[in-house]
């Protein structure tokens, strides 16, 4: 549920606390995306000043490079043993998939910052449906880990702190620019990161240029 709309809005923003999470990893380590990297220095710069903006709510954002996640494979492992686990055979099926799939540039649209419940956000669009289909081909290879439907968006940063949701809208509202922003992107990869450490940066292990 989006914070901008009103009538199917939360009450006020969740909290996420900075710890260690051992009811959510069960010991395992590492947690793998499919992402598209940001790389857009005038892009960039707009999500530093609206992080500093909201920074009286938001956790630092730490280490983790500004990305728009495609898919969300799970956790690494050379076995699947939980349903969020992430095979060797899975990967390299993904890998095949995407290396024979026709990647073209791809031109993205920036709306206005919002907010989910646990996180303040840029919304993206994608008029030429590439991210869907990017999504049913890896979705072929291995169920998605996800908890809530695919809402593609940029991380602005973490609530620390409880705030209503009409003091939220106010801010964003103040924050709104009159034009979109579009975002090219020149390369779909896949990564992961570590999962005991909140923020911490993507390691990117492979990277399929677009344009071939």
């Amino acid at each position: 549920m989006l914070i901008s709309n009103p009538l199917t809005s939360p009450s006020h923003s969740l909290i996420t606390e900075q710890r260690d999470y051992p009811e959510w990893h069960l010991g395992r380590s590492r947690y793998a995306v499919w992402a598209l990297p940001v790389q857009c220095p005038h892009l960039l710069a707009h999500i530093a000043r609206l992080q500093h903006a909201l920074s009286d709510w938001l956790h630092p954002p730490g280490r983790r490079q500004a990305h728009i996640t495609v898919f969300v494979c799970g956790f690494i492992s050379g076995q699947a043993r939980h349903n969020d686990d992430f095979s060797k055979q899975q990967r390299q099926q993904q890998f095949k998939a995407i290396g024979r799939a026709s990647r073209q540039p791809l031109t993205l649209e920036i709306g206005q910052p919002d907010s989910f419940a646990s996180a303040a956000f840029l919304p993206v669009s994608d008029p030429s449906g590439q991210l869907q289909h990017w999504r049913t081909l890896l979705n072929e290879h291995s169920q998605e880990a996800r908890q809530s439907p695919y809402h593609a968006h940029i991380t602005l940063g973490l609530y620390r702190q409880r705030v209503d949701a009409p003091l939220i809208r106010a801010r964003l509202i103040e924050l709104a620019e009159e034009h979109p922003r579009r975002l090219p992107v020149n390369s779909l990869q896949y990564a992961h990161y570590r999962a005991r450490q909140l923020f911490s940066p993507l390691c990117v292990r492979q990277s399929f240029s677009l344009g071939t």
